[in-house]
């Protein structure tokens, strides 16, 4: 028997008699962004939502579920774009049927993002139209053109970065700074973006130096700025042990710059590298004004260089640590094996003493140098410095040698053991004077000790 086939034609509800059901709105958000904070990308961001307003009000069809704007946001990645992912959430709770954008590189300029967020709409039944590119996401031919001009705006994003970073290195090899002063402790810009010293940051950033060189570790400068309140470079007033030593290497402190110092190692996450030489760098000398003279900026480096071969030369892995001052922590070592000598407190009898670290060893005794009460080594400082004292002019032609044709950091220490002595004699432990003058202590006994002092005399005592 041969097959029938029979079209049935689509009916027309009108011709069946039936009402037609009204027509359910669209509710219809618009997506806007800009990528900087230029008074002219600005206008055009306020002109996106201006525009999106009006557009969306004057459609019949159309409801407004809202304009969702980022400002001043690179639209290379999601992560900081918080109306972006505001606008999908509402997606996914079903508050939002269509979203507008001007253009591919307004929703996203990064090929993988563009595709799974527009996929993740569509599979909710929610489309997305690109007005430049006269492209609907659910409509089905759009998808091949959609990919395609996707990658071409992750590349104008690429073209984007290099040709700032071109521009970026040719400001750098012409002496040219590119520096965020509002993340910058001690200076502005004037209006020919030039450095210019901040006088109350200034003051902050001197006494950091003054205090390092003094013998205040970084921790203890940080808790002391941030007990007192005092003002960092966004005005707040938590202060770390890193942010100071990020201030007192920092050579821009002195009228120095060294250009491109980090990179970006990839223009889609903006994630910054530390430069170990993959990139050219620039130095440029007395390139402004600088808070601290060269003389101080380079003792302090030399005081940090010191304190790295201290700690290689005793085997230990820090230097006069902690907020509290200790003078003699990490300064105390065995004049039997060489191992430090560690702290050890019974706060409810009273008493401080200090052991061999090497004590013991495996459950045996391996040094047998005996304990010292911290009582003692006071002892034994204030008798040591005031040996130094009444050996003043013995040594001050050294000093003043010293002051005159030494290193930044041997000027510093002459000068600041000649103004201790000069002082007169210790009548009992000061631990700020321990911590300003002293290295360390070898221990030869549980009463005989030798201290070196940072100028270089050394001084042996028994108490």
């Amino acid at each position: 028997m041969a097959r029938s086939i029979t079209v049935i034609p689509a009916r027309n509800r009108q011709a069946s008699g039936h009402r037609a059901a009204p027509q359910k709105k669209i509710r219809v958000a618009a997506y806007c962004r800009v990528s900087t904070d230029q008074e002219d990308q600005l206008h055009s961001f306020e002109a996106q939502v201006d525009y999106y307003t009006k557009y969306i009000n004057d459609h019949e069809n159309y409801e407004m579920a809202g304009i969702y704007a980022d400002e001043g946001i690179s639209g290379t990645n999601t992560k900081k774009r918080e109306q972006f992912k505001r606008m999908i959430v509402d997606c996914g709770k079903g508050k939002i049927d269509l979203v507008i954008t001007k253009s591919i590189s307004r929703f996203a300029r990064n090929t993988q993002d563009c595709l799974m967020y527009s996929r993740k709409l569509k599979n909710l039944g929610i489309g997305i139209i690109f007005e430049k590119e006269n492209i609907n996401t659910l409509d089905s031919t759009g998808e091949l053109l959609f990919t395609i001009l996707s990658s071409l705006a992750q590349d104008e994003s690429r073209n984007i970065s290099e040709n700032c970073k071109w521009g970026i290195r040719t400001k750098f090899k012409n002496g040219e700074m590119h520096l965020n002063t509002f993340k910058f402790l001690g200076y502005d810009k004037d209006e020919n973006g030039k450095l210019i010293i901040n006088r109350e940051q200034a003051k902050t950033v001197r006494r950091i130096y003054r205090d390092f060189l003094w013998g205040l570790n970084p921790a203890q400068i940080a808790k002391e700025l941030e007990e007192e309140q005092v003002p960092g470079c966004l005005g707040q007033t938590k202060w770390y042990a890193s942010t100071v030593i990020g201030i007192l290497k920092q050579e821009k402190h002195m009228g120095d710059a060294l250009l491109q110092k980090t990179y970006t190692a990839d223009f889609l996450t903006k994630r910054q590298v530390k430069n170990n030489g993959e990139v050219a760098q620039v130095y440029v000398r007395d390139s402004h004004k600088g808070i601290v003279d060269k003389e101080t900026w380079n003792a302090v480096q030399e005081e940090f260089e010191r304190r790295e071969k201290f700690m290689q030369k005793h085997g230990t892995d820090r230097y006069s640590y902690g907020s509290e001052c200790y003078p003699f922590c990490e300064k105390i070592f065995c004049g039997e094996c060489g191992s430090l000598f560690t702290r050890h407190s019974w706060k409810s009898r009273g008493i401080i003493q200090w052991q061999c670290k090497n004590h013991r060893k495996d459950g045996k005794v391996a040094c047998t140098n005996a304990y010292v009460d911290d009582a003692d080594l006071e002892k034994g400082f204030i008798k040591a410095f005031n040996r130094l004292v009444g050996e003043r002019e013995k040594h001050i032609e050294r000093w003043n040698s010293m002051k005159l044709d030494g290193t930044p950091l041997e000027k510093i220490r002459a000068g600041q053991m000649m103004e201790a002595t000069e002082s007169g004699q210790l009548q009992q432990y000061v631990p700020e004077a321990a911590q300003l003058v002293l290295e360390e202590i070898t221990i030869f006994g549980a009463k005989k000790y030798e201290f070196a002092f940072l100028e270089g005399s050394r001084v042996k005592v028994s108490v």
